[in-house]
C-alpha cells in the first residue's frame, strides 16, 4: 500500500480531515488534522482513524504511527516553527 492510498482512505473515512502520511510501503508515518478530534482523549482519536481505514489496518498496513491533531493544535506547531 502506498502512503498516498491510505491519506486517500483516512481523508473520506473522516470529511474535513487533512492528513499528511509517508512510509516505505509496510511501515507508515501519519498527522491527521480533524475537528473531530477535539475535545476527545488520543485513544478515542486514533479509532477515528482505524475506522476510517477499516480492514485496511489489519490486512494491509502493518505499523501506522500517528499524530491526531485538532486544527487550533495544528496552528501552534506551525507558529512555534
Amino acid at each position: 500500500m502506498q502512503p498516498e492510498t491510505i491519506k486517500q482512505l483516512i481523508e473520506q473515512g473522516m470529511p474535513g480531515a487533512k492528513a499528511q502520511v509517508a512510509g516505505d510501503g509496510h511501515h507508515f508515518e501519519a498527522i491527521i488534522v480533524s475537528d473531530a478530534f477535539e475535545g476527545l482523549s488520543m485513544v478515542r482519536q486514533h479509532q477515528l482513524v482505524y475506522a476510517a481505514l477499516g480492514d485496511k489496518m489489519r490486512e494491509e498496513i502493518h505499523a501506522l504511527s500517528m499524530r491526531t491533531l485538532t486544527p487550533a493544535q495544528w496552528e501552534a506547531m506551525q507558529q512555534a516553527r
